[in-house]
């Protein structure tokens, strides 16, 4: 057995509700570990005490999220005590852990030990043929429609057989049979038939529980309904399982969690010892409140309050803005100034947002004011399915001759012009020297077509220069004209049946419209159409990877999560936004308000928290409310600014600067 440090280096530096925690080793123990509040380095420490009692090495056990997660936690275990003893613990993730369970008892299931685990692109691979095989292919129905509605009945403990999509439960059930033919299993088998096999076999049950004498599992909260009938199966009397998490932290109910598991933890394993660490050494008081206030309203949590170690600090700043472009000048405006004043960094600011679609108009404006940046849990809005496609086919209207953009849009959406007629149309150009659009209005080439696919051929280019003239002669409508040609090849709807999700869905129309919009304003803005796709290809450009570069860090609330900045800016706190719209009609509102204090919690030192009167969506503009979370929040650590005033104030800042550079000038 490896030994750790002495007990007064395992209580060194700890506060008083983390010493408790660590010294917490036997029966069932909750950890409230509120945001900042050194949770980390608590669970390190208790599993380091845990060794420093005796207990062995390889009946430890630690369930992590995810692989990095884990290999942090084994390496900083691997700095508190002796290497060889940290290796023989089990860090692992859920998945992990129940491969380990089924390599030994899959047989008594039926199944092979030596089974094949199918993920990815194998299994999407598997499900595809199944898809063609059962004739779905015409119903354009996707890979993922059927792998989403086979994990959501699987982890809900419904059979495949009762999905109510008559194709997608037929493709399901063939996928299932596949599975089990090849001795196979995807991720979400994993966690069934573990947890199937603990729950129907003793000898399945005693061998892990025998095993493992010590359980820990963090990021609690996150933990859905299957993961709980796991862990209550895998922990015997005395119960010896230590969950940390934080319920106030509870943000992924869309993709299963149960924030009940966290909330009722004393209902699954009764009788508890909850230890509650409250002192948070990540945040100024004045930050700490508004964030306290705002939690206040949950409905249903653990009572826990924040408490600064950091006193004072600036108060937040409120803004209310005209617009969203108004409300990108001013967090750029905002951060040259802080940097003006200060030996800060571009990485020690960051700008949250609710959804992916409100990242374009900063992205844009950073560019222009050539602040960098990088983006990370959200991908750049040029970078889009949808924006590539709709710019394409702007590109191909100001210039058909644009073969690049042209085969893009070829069959998009499709139209009858396939792979072999554009393997066809690339060989034509070789052969007789000529650009794809030439080739496609000459008869030497569409002759060699079917019928059908010359057909094709002729309405698309009859499309294109239809609107091409249309086009040029829209001026400032030039938006209403974009808006037609794509309801004309109906390429919504036709995006739309790709979407997986209705969030997908909502984001991509965003970005089909908001690609309107900028349209639109560089028009006013005396741009040409060409002027405007050249400024788009250079937005587009790819650089090194976002979430390596230095900058700026734009990223969405849900990926913030367990990270902190110095300076963050919350941006698009309007109703409808956070909370999001859906979340009246979901039942999900606790959850939204959950998201922001989430976002309150990553600032450090400053926080800035803004809304837009007017934003456009779907290339309306559309008048907006303040989030109600906002009245919420309580007015004694809030600053209200006034845009106007701010804005007036500038303003007679620059006549005097530009009054003093006159008489510079005149004296020299």
């Amino acid at each position: 057995m490896g030994r750790g440090p002495g007990k007064g280096s395992l209580r060194a530096g700890l506060n008083e509700a983390q010493a408790e925690a660590v010294q917490s080793t036997e029966g069932p123990v909750l950890i409230l570990a509120g945001a900042g509040t050194g949770k980390t380095r608590t669970v390190i420490f208790r599993i380091a005490n845990l060794l420093e009692k005796g207990a062995e090495p390889r009946n430890i056990l630690a369930v992590t999220f995810t692989n990095k997660a884990a290999c942090e936690m084994r390496e900083r275990v691997g700095g508190m005590v002796r290497r060889e003893a940290a290796e023989e613990m089990t860090v692992s993730t859920f998945h992990s852990l129940c491969v380990r369970i089924l390599r030994v008892h899959a047989g008594l299931l039926g199944y092979n030990t030596n089974f094949s685990i199918a993920a990815g692109s194998d299994r999407d691979g598997l499900i595809k043929q199944l898809i063609v095989r059962h004739g779905g292919a015409k119903q354009k129905i996707q890979a993922w429609d059927v792998a989403s509605a086979v994990s959501r009945q699987k982890n809900s403990g419904m059979p495949v057989g009762e999905i109510p999509d008559d194709l997608i439960r037929t493709v399901a059930m063939s996928y299932q049979r596949e599975l089990r033919a090849r001795n196979a299993l995807d991720f979400d088998d994993l966690l069934v038939l573990a947890e199937q096999a603990l729950r129907e076999f003793k000898e399945a049950r005693d061998y892990w529980r025998e095993r493992y004498h010590y359980v820990t599992v963090d990021e609690f909260q996150d933990t859905n309904g299957l993961q709980m009938d796991l862990l209550m199966q895998l922990v015997g009397p005395p119960h010896n399982l230590c969950v940390v998490g934080d319920d106030d932290q509870s943000i992924y109910g869309w993709r299963g969690a149960q924030v009940s598991n966290i909330l009722q933890f004393g209902h699954f394993f009764p009788d508890p010892k909850v230890v509650r660490l409250e002192n948070n050494y990540r945040s100024t008081e004045a930050i700490l409140s508004v964030a306290n206030e705002l939690i206040r309203n949950s409905p249903s949590r653990h009572e826990k309050t924040l408490r600064a170690t950091i006193r004072g600090g600036e108060k937040v700043a409120l803004m209310a803005l005209p617009g969203d472009e108004e409300e990108a000048f001013w967090v750029a405006g905002e951060i040259r100034r802080a940097l003006a004043g200060k030996n800060g960094r571009w990485e020690d600011f960051a700008v949250l947002f609710r959804t992916n679609t409100h990242i374009r108009k900063v992205e844009q404006i950073f560019r222009q004011e050539e602040i960098p940046y990088r983006l990370v849990g959200a991908q750049s809005f040029f970078d889009r399915r949808e924006v590539r496609d709709v710019l394409a086919y702007l590109q191909v209207l100001a210039n058909p001759r644009a073969d690049v953009a042209l085969l893009r849009i070829l069959n998009t959406p499709p139209r009858g012009i396939g792979a072999n007629t554009a393997m066809l149309l690339l060989e034509h150009c070789r052969e007789h020297g000529v650009q794809s659009w030439a080739a496609m209005k000459d008869e030497s080439f569409t002759g060699q077509l079917s019928a059908r696919g010359a057909g094709a051929v002729r309405s698309f280019v009859e499309l294109i220069e239809g609107f091409s003239s249309r086009f040029r002669g829209a001026g400032d409508r030039v938006g209403e004209a974009l808006h037609e040609l794509l309801q004309e090849i109906d390429y919504l709807s036709w995006l739309m049946r790709s979407c997986r999700t209705e969030e997908e869905r909502e984001q991509r129309r965003e970005a089909v419209g908001e690609v309107g919009v900028a349209l639109t304003d560089a028009m006013k803005r005396g741009r040409s159409l060409q002027e405007f796709l050249d400024e788009a290809a250079l937005d587009a450009e790819p650089e090194e990877e976002l979430e390596q570069k230095s900058g700026v860090t734009l990223i969405t609330l849900h990926a913030s999560k367990g990270l902190e900045f110095p300076v963050v800016f919350l941006v698009g706190l309007e109703e409808g936004v956070l909370p999001h719209w859906r979340s009246t009609e979901e039942g999900t509102r606790d959850e939204e308000r959950r998201l922001l204090y989430v976002g309150i919690t990553r600032a450090q030192k400053q926080l800035f928290l803004s809304y837009c009167a007017l934003r456009r969506k779907y290339g309306e503009l559309v008048r907006c409310d303040p989030s109600s979370f906002l009245e919420e929040l309580g007015e004694e650590w809030i600053v209200e600014r006034d845009y106007v005033e701010e804005m007036n104030a500038l303003a007679d800042d620059d006549d005097v600067n530009d009054f003093f550079g006159n008489m510079r000038a005149l004296l020299d």
